[in-house]
């Protein structure tokens, strides 16, 4: 048996063809945002599937279609204005009919970040695991809760943007869905290289960064410069991570996780990051969770991880 896994993203579509063991079997590549339409759109990853299908035997060998995309709708099956996709920008689309009516299978659509959640729970640092929050560090930040082995998905279908919990109240900054202090705005990649300008206009302190056009700062160039001893850079990182590991005490509170598990760029800064987070969790969770929860990097390949997370969402309960 085989699944089939698809990650939207705004520029390209990876769809690929996973076995049982979590193995990618097939691959390729299309482009999202050259269609006008859903349908047109819909065609072009459907000729793809069945190209990518008829290398291990056809359709006949495949159990059913996972699909990771942003503004995804897992009870409906459908993609709601999704605001970096031409032709979901201003509307509802319902996916997951549109491509089982193309290909005679099961289609399941889930948000990006909780096919990561499920592909470490099937292959990954969350393997064996039935209590976990995903946090995506990347452009944005997103995260894919579970509890008792099941994806938590609310009342509409829309629960779980923990990048958008506001973290600081007072004159936080502005953050792109309207409200300001969003976590997604100081503990995304973005985050940090906005955390690098304010520190180095608010300080004299002797840094690398400051060889670097501030506007064209990215967070590598902070953790390059961190790993060089830049003390600067250090302060950048034990920042992002103080605040990072302040929302993850406040998290605990509702879904009490074995683990935390960081993926996405920022996340490849592993200790960095990870130790501040440690140390702010400590001081501020509730002494009834402390102790408990794992603060682990992905187990995942980062180039493949939304395919075989989207692929095991078939294979969810």
């Amino acid at each position: 048996m085989m699944y089939i896994g698809v990650d939207i993203g705004g520029t390209n579509t990876e769809i690929g063809i996973v076995d049982e063991q979590g193995k990618l079997v097939a691959h390729d590549v299309i482009k999202t945002g050259v269609y006008h339409t859903a349908c047109d759109y819909v065609d072009a990853a459907t000729k793809a599937i069945l190209v990518l299908s008829e290398q291990v035997g056809g359709l006949g060998y495949i159990v059913g279609v996972g699909i990771g995309a942003p503004a995804a709708n897992y009870y409906e099956g459908t993609i709601e204005y999704a605001a970096n996709l031409l032709w979901a920008h201003d509307t509802k689309v319902p996916l997951a009919d549109m491509f089982s009516q193309r290909l005679g299978k099961p289609v399941r659509v889930t948000n990006d970040a909780n096919t990561v959640a499920i592909g470490e729970m099937y292959h990954g640092a969350a393997k064996g695991m039935k209590n976990f929050i995903v946090l995506t560090l990347g452009t944005g930040v997103g995260s894919g809760i579970v509890v008792n082995g099941q994806l938590v998905y609310g009342y509409d279908g829309f629960a779980g943007e923990l990048g958008h919990m506001q973290v600081i109240w007072d004159g936080g900054r502005p953050c792109g869905c309207g409200q300001s202090g969003c976590l997604e705005t100081y503990c995304s990649a973005t985050g940090v290289a906005r955390t690098a300008r304010e520190f180095l206009s608010s300080t004299h302190k002797q840094s690398l960064l400051r060889n670097i056009d501030a506007e064209k700062i990215t967070s590598k160039d902070v953790f390059d410069a961190a790993l060089d001893g830049d003390s600067l850079a250090s302060d950048i990182f034990n920042y992002t991570g103080e605040i990072l590991g302040r929302a993850c005490a406040g998290f605990a509170t509702f879904c009490s996780p074995e683990a935390y598990i960081f993926f996405g760029g920022l996340a490849h800064a592993g200790e960095l990051l990870l130790e501040p987070i440690r140390r702010s969790y400590d001081a501020r969770v509730l002494s009834l969770y402390r102790g408990k929860a794992k603060f682990l990097l992905s187990g995942l390949d980062g180039a493949t991880a939304a395919i075989l997370g989207a692929s095991a969402l078939c294979r969810m309960p």
